[in-house]
């Protein structure tokens, strides 16, 4: 089963995506469920080894976590750009990683870049530090220690790394 399916729950939200964007019909029902069955066969060579989730419940937690960041994010990014633009101080900061796993890295700078006014810029080669760019930096130290405690602490919580 494990080779027809690869990504179980990639291919349900892919075949639920496709049934809300499509509306039902047998038709589409049975063409976005070969399509969420062919699309994870084809990236699985792609995509490095996934992790365990050793916490479902962290996960929907950080989830709603970061959903939540990405609301309050763009509701003070625009207050910023639509302010005096001498206020803003952007700047880069390193971010030094605990992370060790390529997929849990890539879900961190994921996540970064998902979260208004931040992106990740580059991973060292070592792959033991994080560039982000930030649209408005006061405290360097504060933004590192924020996306260790938000983001890169529940992370390595969630996954078995």
């Amino acid at each position: 089963m494990k080779r027809l399916l690869p990504y179980p729950s990639l291919t349900l939200v892919l075949w639920l995506t496709w049934l809300l964007l499509n509306g039902f019909s047998v038709g589409h029902a049975l063409l976005g469920l070969i399509l969420a069955v062919v699309l994870p066969l084809g990236i699985r060579p792609f995509w490095p080894q996934v992790p365990l989730v050793r916490d479902r419940m962290g996960l929907l937690r950080f989830v709603l976590r970061v959903a939540k960041d990405i609301l309050l994010a763009n509701l003070a990014v625009a207050l910023k750009v639509l302010g005096p633009v001498k206020d803003l101080q952007p700047g880069f900061v390193e971010v030094p990683l605990d992370l060790r796993d390529s997929f849990a890295i890539t879900v961190l700078t994921s996540t970064v870049s998902l979260t208004p006014g931040t992106v990740s810029a580059d991973v060292s080669e070592d792959r033991t530090r994080l560039l982000v760019h930030a649209l408005h930096v006061e405290d360097p130290e504060a933004l590192v220690a924020e996306i260790k405690q938000r983001y890169e602490g529940p992370i390595k919580e969630i996954f078995e790394c």
